[in-house]
């Protein structure tokens, strides 16, 4: 996918984010986040958008600190998620395709990892909103087209967890294939040991679990907003994702 289509889903996203959150209220909870009430997804998205923009507005060369949300609460909180939302897709639609500032997983360009990465973020916590008024997670998988869902899952298996800080580890190598059902070469193999796991795209050799669905099935089950949608061979190291996958934002 293209830059300019990722600052398109996290526009679309971002202003369905919201409509879900105001349909819900502040006070619901989140179930795909059972710590969180709706105004907890607001603001973490909120400073989050806010985060990302000032690397790229400000062409920041060093990662800048996550500010503390503001003590607002309500239709006030709705609004700032809202200008957040906007002024970073703004940002974003208007920095130069060559802007140099701080990224943290691997892209062809600042830019290009910031749209990428907002979008993606944008998407699955749009996933929590929904599901805050009720819509179940598998509903709204059905928002996501094949190449959007496939680059997540892609994002996610050979760039999160690429890092040194991903707890998805093995004292015995063990092999995880992730098979999305709706495209040919949508499949990855994990290799999973007491180092980082290390993924590729293609599904050669044995493997000793194989989780499957549609991308974008996949791409929530592996965010942990669904469970996998079919499972073969050893199912504990699909437990293990579930388990140890948690992430943190950089």
């Amino acid at each position: 996918m293209e830059t300019a289509e990722f600052i398109s889903v996290l526009d679309r996203e971002g202003s369905r984010l919201a409509a879900a959150a105001a349909a819900a209220g502040p006070d619901a909870k989140v179930p795909t986040c059972p710590d969180w009430q709706v105004r907890d997804l607001l603001r973490h998205t909120g400073v989050v958008h806010r985060w990302a923009t000032s690397h790229v507005a400000q062409r920041l060369t060093v990662p800048h600190p996550v500010e503390d949300p503001p003590d607002l609460d309500g239709a006030d909180l709705l609004t700032w998620f809202e200008e957040g939302h906007r002024r970073l897709v703004d940002t974003l639609t208007t920095a130069p395709p060559d802007v140099e500032c701080w990224a943290f997983l691997p892209a062809p360009s600042p830019l290009a990892f910031w749209a990428r990465r907002q979008a993606h973020e944008t998407a699955v916590h749009r996933v929590d909103a929904e599901s805050a008024r009720g819509t179940a997670p598998g509903e709204s998988a059905a928002f996501f087209d094949h190449a959007f869902a496939a680059d997540g899952v892609d994002e996610l298996l050979r760039a999160f967890h690429a890092r040194p800080k991903s707890r998805v580890r093995t004292g015995t190598p063990r092999v995880l294939r992730v098979r999305a059902t709706d495209a040919d070469d949508a499949v990855w193999t994990v290799r999973l040991s007491s180092e980082p796991p290390a993924a590729v795209r293609g599904g050669g050799g044995d493997a000793d679990c194989e989780v499957s669905g549609t991308a974008a099935q996949l791409y929530l089950a592996l965010w942990n907003r669904l469970p996998f949608p079919a499972v073969t061979g050893d199912a504990t190291l699909a437990e293990l994702w579930r388990e140890t996958s948690a992430i943190v934002m950089r």
